[in-house]
Parts: C-alpha cells; sequence; structure tokens
C-alpha cells in the first residue's frame, strides 16, 4: 500500500484558527450511528496516556456506553511501538486501537496495512488538518514542547531555544528520552530539520549536559522541585502542575515550538471494529474534547475553549515541518541525539 505525500497530516496545521473545512463523513464510510448500539464487548486500548487521564476518559466513556468494556495498557510510546513490533512479528497484536505518539507512527502502520480504516462523523467537525485523509487515523489533542521554568530558581526565563545554549544553564535542564518519549523523539527530528536550530543548537544543548530524564513526566516534576529548574517537556504539564501550586512556568521560545496530535487508530485485525469506532467518536467528540481540556490539553474543534492558562493557538508558533521528511529521518535522529547526550 503506498502512501507517500509531500505534506504530512499535522504540517499544514494552521496557526490562525481550529478553521473547519465541513467535509463529510464519505458515503462509504463506516459511520457507527448506523450501526446500531453493539453488543456487549471488550476493547483493550494501547496509550500513553497519564493512568488517571485515560481512567477519565474511560470512565466518561463507558457511562456513555456501559456495554463495552475497557482494558487499558499504558505505557511510555518507545514501549508500545516496541510491544506492537513484537506482536506484529507474532501475528497476534493484543490491542483494539492505539492513541499515543506522533502521526509519522501511524503512517508507519498505515503503510503495513496494520491499520482499519474508519472515517468517524466526528470528524467533520474538527481541524481537518488533523484527520488523516485516508482516514486511518486522527489527531485527538494538539501537544507543544516548550520549555518549562522553576520560578523561584530561574529569576529571567530563556526566551528561546538558542539561549538554552547558554553556560549559565549547564547542569540545569531536563529532557525527556526519545527511546521512551514519543514526542521526544519526533521533537529530535524536528529540530535536527530547523535550519534555525538543527546540529549545531543540538551540539550547544548537549555542551550543558542535561538530564536525560525516562519521560515527560519525571521532567515536568524535576522542574516543578527545582532539582532541574529548566525542562523541555510538554505544556499540559506544566499547565497541570502549576494549577496544583507548582512553582512551574511555560515558556514557548521565540523560533516556534515542535507538536504532536496524539492520534488515535483502530488495528485492522480488532474483533470488535464498532465498538472501537465508538471510542475513537468520542475521543473526539465535543465532550471527549472538553475533557481534553479539562486535562490540560489545547483541544482540536473550535467549540471547545482552551484550557485556563493556555495561549490561544493562534499566539503560538508552531513548527510544521514535512512529515515524510520527519518519518525518514526520525531514527537517525534519535540515534544522533543518544550519541551526543549519552
Amino acid at each position: 500500500m503506498s502512501r507517500n505525500r509531500s505534506t504530512g497530516v499535522i504540517a499544514a496545521f494552521a496557526l490562525s484558527a481550529l478553521a473547519l473545512t465541513g467535509c463529510a463523513a464519505s458515503a462509504d464510510a463506516t459511520d457507527s450511528g448506523d450501526a446500531g448500539t453493539p453488543d456487549a464487548s471488550t476493547i483493550t486500548l494501547y496509550t500513553s496516556e497519564p493512568q488517571e487521564k485515560i481512567d477519565a476518559i474511560v470512565t466518561a466513556f463507558t457511562e456513555q456506553h456501559p456495554e463495552i468494556t475497557v482494558d487499558v495498557f499504558r505505557a511510555g510510546t518507545g514501549d508500545l511501538t516496541a510491544r506492537i513490533a513484537a506482536e506484529e512479528k507474532s501475528g497476534d497484536i493484543g490491542a483494539d486501537l492505539l492513541l499515543a505518539a506522533d502521526a509519522g507512527t501511524f503512517e508507519d502502520y498505515a503503510e503495513r496495512d496494520l491499520l482499519l480504516e474508519y472515517e468517524s462523523p466526528e470528524a467533520a467537525a474538527i481541524n481537518q488538518d488533523l484527520v488523516d485523509p485516508e482516514h486511518f487515523y486522527v489527531g485527538t489533542r494538539v501537544l507543544p514542547t516548550v520549555v518549562a521554568i522553576n520560578t523561584n530558581v530561574i529569576t529571567e526565563a530563556p526566551e528561546s531555544w538558542q539561549d538554552l545554549t547558554d553556560p549559565e544553564y549547564a547542569g540545569k535542564i531536563a529532557m525527556p528520552n526519545p527511546d521512551v518519549s514519543g514526542a521526544a523523539a519526533y521533537n529530535a527530528a524536528v529540530w535536527l530539520d530547523n535550519d534555525d536550530l538543527g546540529m549545531t543548537w543540538l551540539e550547544g544543548l548537549a555542551a550543558n549536559q542535561p538530564l536525560i530524564a525516562e519521560s515527560n513526566g519525571p521532567v515536568s516534576q524535576a522542574v516543578a522541585d527545582g532539582s532541574s529548574p529548566v525542562g523541555i517537556v510538554v505544556d499540559s504539564l506544566v499547565r497541570d502542575l502549576a494549577a496544583a501550586g507548582s512553582p512551574i512556568e511555560a515558556v514557548y521560545p521565540e523560533e516556534g515550538v515542535p507538536f504532536v496530535s496524539q492520534p488515535v487508530g483502530i488495528f485492522a485485525d480488532t474483533a470488535e471494529p464498532e465498538a472501537s469506532q465508538l471510542l475513537v467518536d468520542f475521543l473526539i467528540s465535543k465532550e471527549g474534547q472538553e475533557i481534553a481540556a479539562s486535562q490540560s490539553y489545547l483541544p482540536i474543534r473550535d467549540d471547545v475553549e482552551s484550557p485556563e492558562g493556555a495561549p490561544a493557538t493562534a499566539d503560538i508558533t508552531l513548527l510544521t515541518p514535512d512529515l515524510e521528511t520527519i518519518r525518514a529521518s526520525q531514527a537517525d535522529a534519535v540515534e544522533t541525539f543518544n550519541g551526543l547526550f549519552q
């Protein structure tokens, strides 16, 4: 199956707004509304979502669909993709759906015929740049990576990625491991592809000997407790900790921020396609996106407000490289990163 594209699904994200195109579901696409309520069923979801956040989503979903039980297997994206690779080799993927990572990961799965084509009726109401044109996956939120600072320790916040190469930040920075975090792996490729950053910037950052934490969660905690007063981390975690009273603040670097859309997709060999489709519908529905916003994520619908304290999407400079370029370079970018930072 060929899925060659000149531009990526998320690369065309317009900064001006979450404008709708009004693209309706195709006549031959599966519509859960026409399928009727499925019989009692159990589906398994692989996800990198924090446990309490995915628990809240599953609880709300099963209130709407008590006939469906959702079993969750949660791990970092790197661990999930390794698990899926092993299961693919054995011929039996253990999940019905995946909610994690970035569009590039899902493009790879689509090319290997691992995903089920499904056009959700809710997809017409979200930003169309987050919808795979061939309907193998759909983005569920916008997750920018930013600079986080501990405001008790850092009195003058860095304004740019370049600022982090200043020797004054030596030994003060934490960032996630791209072998574990899908967003971190994606970021490594985006930074290396960026003309204003690239290898020179990454080498300068490595010279400051950042702490490489297991994932975004430990990075945000290190910033909050001051053990690493500067962090490179997804912005939703910063808002979570600030709301809980931690002295932490997000800075959106002037060069722009990389972001992932945490897509969801259904595996092609699922035994429960109807129940799986209903979960996809819920994640991108108005109610599902209101939950996302309540969990500090930037929503993907313009009928749902951004979380308190979050900037408007139009006010953020998003780095939008060509998805095919990032896919082709990501493995090498992670290897380069590991060579510099470990």
